[in-house]
């Protein structure tokens, strides 16, 4: 071997591995992991985010949600404290009678209207129907104008019964014959404005005047979701003169109003404002005839129909309530127009409904509107949707606005 061979051999020097190397490999690796996982994630996000908000500002929302403000709610707590009271009621007719909102008694004989239209008799147990007012098909919220959706109810001096249904009109009905005859034709303009969505009454001891409401000029009936949670301030009272003939707003600028009730003395009328979650009063006789003032505010819940209780004071039916401590959807709603908005672009009345959680409540009031008592079902596990409580006979006959049965509860029970 030469010293040119020599020269030209060199030594293979053995790799080192060291840990730096290998943190430098693991790093490497990892970042373009992270990157591919950036990308992807970015890329669903453009998927989800795209079509939002192109839903955003291209679709068009059904209502204009108005700025509202509520007090926080009450606690529940003391005579309001949760039970489960309501659950002790037994179910009646259930698949039978969808819908009966509102209910009212000749003797021993119920009364009530159905989602399908129709008045119904309820008598040793059966039920049996008495008049339609609509005309069939039913059964969607796009027939219901068609069909007729009758809600309040009530029997009058003479025993006929009168019957507010929200599409058709204010009506007389004999519970025997059937016949029915029209008092109010809601597509004649009141003070310049239809009635779009009549739906309690209540009726002096004489019968000479009716007070009814109309929710809202807008929104009919199949539409209320849309009048809750866009706040609109169309709903009034009216009275009906059934001398005369004549029709006379007497409240205007109300919040969804619902139920009705006259005083047991006849000199002012208690007005539900389901939306605002309170009761207002207005006299009808008196002194102070034609004032109104509040005669129960920032309830537990939002109020349906107001009805007479045994002990000189009044039953009020709520389906949903402000729970505190809790969760209000429709509080927290109420200061954010923009987000009530945004629901509406992207879901339905029906999933918005879901939204609402199942809670049905009955508050006892008495004739000064101090809580007396309250009855509730957390979760609506047997009475549900409720809007109604009826007292007759040492029970509550609790009527719902979707429901497909009746509800009876024996007080002596609660």
């Amino acid at each position: 071997m030469n010293d040119t061979e020599l020269r030209q051999r060199r030594p293979i020097r053995p790799q080192v591995v060291t840990d730096e190397a290998t943190a430098r490999n693991v790093k490497d690796r990892s970042t373009y992991s992270g990157k591919v996982f950036l990308v992807t994630f970015l890329a669903l996000s453009l998927l989800v985010l795209l079509p939002l908000l192109a839903a955003i500002f291209i679709l068009e929302c059904p209502i204009e949600p108005q700025y509202l403000s509520f007090q926080e709610p009450p606690l529940l707590s003391g005579v309001l404290e949760p039970n489960l009271k309501l659950r002790k009621a037994e179910r009646l007719f259930e698949g039978q009678l969808v819908g009966p909102e509102s209910i009212a008694n000749i003797g021993d004989v119920l009364y009530t209207g159905t989602a399908d239209g129709q008045i119904v008799k309820i008598e040793d147990g059966k039920s049996h129907t008495v008049a339609r007012l609509g005309r069939p098909p039913c059964g969607t919220r796009e027939l219901e104008p068609t069909c007729g959706r009758p809600l309040g109810i009530r029997v009058g001096p003479n025993g006929t019964l009168f019957v507010i249904d929200s599409y058709l009109g204010l009506f007389e009905v004999n519970p025997v014959t059937g016949d029915a005859q029209i008092l109010v034709y809601p597509g004649i303009p009141i003070q310049g404005r239809k009635l779009s969505f009549v739906n309690d009454l209540t009726i002096t001891q004489d019968g000479k005047k009716i007070y009814f409401t109309d929710s809202s000029s807008k929104w009919q009936r199949k539409d209320f979701t849309f009048l809750v949670l866009e706040g609109r301030d169309d709903g009034r009272l009216l009275e009906y003169d059934t001398v005369t003939r004549e029709v006379k707003v007497l409240l205007d600028g109300l919040r969804f109003p619902n139920g009705v009730q006259l005083s047991p003395a006849e000199d002012f009328v208690l007005v539900a404002e389901t939306t605002m979650a309170r009761i207002r009063r207005y006299y009808v006789s008196g002194l102070r005839k034609g004032g109104a003032d509040m005669f129960l505010e920032n309830m537990p819940g939002f109020p349906d129909n107001i009805r007479p209780s045994s002990s000189g004071g009044y039953w009020v039916a709520m389906s949903a309530v402000r729970q505190n401590p809790g969760f209000s959807m429709v509080d927290f709603l109420a200061q954010r127009p923009w987000l009530r908005e945004l629901i509406f672009k992207l879901f339905s009345q029906e999933t918005v409904m879901k939204l609402v959680p199942k809670y049905s409540l009955v508050l006892e009031l008495s004739d000064d509107g101090i809580y007396m008592r309250s009855l509730h079902d957390p979760n609506g596990e047997v009475v549900t949707y409720v809007s109604e409580a009826h007292e007759y006979d040492g029970h509550l006959y609790l009527g719902s606005f979707r429901s497909p049965f009746l509800c009876k509860l024996k007080l002596q029970d609660v």
